[in-house]
């Protein structure tokens, strides 16, 4: 009972009370917490060292630790171990940061083959040089200490994570060009809807649509026929994992901004007179009158002589909008390029390059009875 008189009472507010009570019951914190929550309300009740002691059948000495530490620094301190080191560190900040810098570096900087590092390379890399650093003690770590020391300071050399340069110092001009057309393509689809008065005869109509080629589309045969799903046996339709190959075509597509509607050709390459085929077929399209607008990106057979000689010859027909270089995704033909792959050209057989021509066609030509307009949502470039 002495013991108690040495020390003031503990007086708790209801807040503090509560979350101890709460504590106290948890099935899911520590059992050394509960504990202690268990000390200190039952200290605040009055309740002497002798009867926690009895109740709770903890040590005197841990007891009197928990209480002088609610009694001096308040009740959180008194549910919480004093942090203490027990011993000074054997491997210093030095050393970790030698480490860093050496995962920091490719393999094949160091005279290996690998492009990065695995975790056990980097283990025995730091165990062969660790002496020489002067670093002793990191010649006999484990792998999971390498591990820790990577992991503190964020560092994942196993692990590749892409990116794009902008190698276009006007990529944003460019960017914001190509927006600012989808945008007025938005408004005169808009009022199209509306049915607004109709453009001045004066003013030369534009017409915008997007255009770029998909090349690489393969013409694949099976070796043996399709099993289709069987009720009962097999959800999924069976394909034998041989097959044969016919080459491959391009689809040269241009996507009508205003009706969604896909104009394409299918062709064995993609060279500057087959982007001209698709030009005059552009301009046989739409009426004389009018300005086809064209986003397109740089490529060689858009830029070529062959190009620029029939666009020569035919003034005020065309008019490029150009994506900057690695900007594919700027234009809004690749999203009917990604609708296709996901589609018709999935998982899709045939016998002959020409068979793939067909179906491509007609994958375009059911497309165009119900197309879509796309829509360039996101202007939030400083362009509204």
């Amino acid at each position: 009972m002495g013991r108690k008189t040495d020390r003031a009472p503990l007086v708790l507010t209801p807040k503090e009370k509560e979350s101890l009570t709460r504590l106290s019951q948890s099935r899911t914190a520590s059992k050394r917490e509960i504990e202690r929550a268990c000390i200190l309300l039952k200290y605040a009740e009055g309740m002497s060292f002798s009867e926690i002691h009895r109740e709770i059948r903890l040590s005197r000495p841990s007891i009197y630790k928990c209480i002088d530490k609610a009694l001096a620094a308040g009740v959180s301190v008194g549910l919480k171990d004093k942090y203490h080191r027990p011993k000074s560190p054997e491997i210093t900040e030095e050393a970790k940061s030698w480490v860093v810098s050496l995962a920091c570096c490719k393999p094949k900087d160091h005279g290996f083959a690998a492009e990065l590092w695995t975790l056990s390379a980097l283990t025995a890399f730091v165990h062969e040089r660790a002496e020489s650093a002067g670093f002793p003690r990191l010649a006999r770590v484990p792998k999971m200490t390498i591990w820790r020391i990577l992991d503190t300071a964020n560092i994942k050399p196993h692990r590749i994570r892409y990116y794009l340069e902008k190698k276009d110092p006007d990529f944003d001009r460019k960017m914001r060009e190509v927006l600012m057309v989808y945008q007025e393509v938005n408004l005169q689809n808009d009022r199209k809807k509306l049915q607004d008065k109709p453009v001045p005869e004066e003013i030369r109509p534009v017409i915008t649509v997007s255009v770029d080629e998909k090349p690489g589309v393969q013409a694949i045969q099976n070796t043996a026929p399709d099993l289709p799903p069987v009720p009962g046996r097999h959800a999924e339709v069976g394909r034998d994992y041989e097959y044969i190959r016919h080459g491959t075509l391009s689809i040269l597509a241009a996507l009508d901004l205003h009706t969604g509607e896909v104009i394409a050709n299918v062709e064995e390459r993609h060279r500057s007179q087959e982007f001209v085929a698709l030009l005059k077929r552009l301009d046989e399209r739409y009426p004389k009158e009018a300005t086809i607008r064209v986003v397109l990106d740089n490529h060689s057979a858009h830029i070529s002589k062959e190009t620029f000689a029939y666009l020569a010859a035919h003034p005020n027909r065309f008019e490029y909008v150009h994506t900057p270089k690695h900007g594919s995704w700027l234009n809004l033909v690749e999203t009917a390029f990604s609708k296709m792959a996901r589609t018709f050209l999935r998982h899709i057989r045939v016998s002959s390059k020409e068979e793939l021509k067909g179906r491509i066609e007609k994958g375009i030509a059911e497309w165009n009875e119900h197309p879509v307009v796309f829509r360039w949502s996101n202007f939030d470039l400083g362009l509204e």
